[in-house]
């Protein structure tokens, strides 16, 4: 599976994941990624490579021991490590193949955004809503 950053400065290559892809809602992921939650997937360094960009990727300790990774051009985070751990935490919205796998739980739902709706109160469209301009 190939995957990148938003605007194509950083990609990589992921040969198979590690664990299942979780969503996270913790106020972390929250910030980091300014969305609701994050998507993740656990992958072992030997099926995954950098295929571009690797000078761009800058990184911060966003708590102890975990590293988080994201390109220095648009921001996109793209991986995230721990110390001591043997995967690394795949950021699979940055995934351009579809894994072929769907998500199977959420984490720290404790912390979830209030405002965050997945039934079918929310209107969902194709592409934008009727009448956009």
């Amino acid at each position: 599976m190939k995957g990148s950053c938003l605007c194509g400065t950083v990609t990589y290559e992921v040969e198979k994941l590690a664990s299942s892809i979780q969503h996270c809602a913790c106020r972390t992921c929250r910030k980091a990624h300014a969305a609701a939650f994050n998507s993740a997937a656990g992958v072992t360094p030997a099926h995954f490579k950098w295929t571009s960009g690797q000078e761009a990727l800058k990184s911060f300790e966003s708590s102890p021991g975990k590293q988080r990774y994201f390109c220095s051009v648009c921001g996109s985070h793209l991986l995230a490590s721990r110390e001591g751990k043997p995967y690394l935490i795949l950021r699979v919205a940055t995934l351009d193949d579809d894994p072929g796998v769907r998500p199977e739980f959420m984490i720290w739902k404790s912390q979830a955004a209030p405002w965050l709706a997945f039934d079918d109160s929310v209107p969902a469209h194709a592409e934008w809503q009727p009448g956009h301009e």
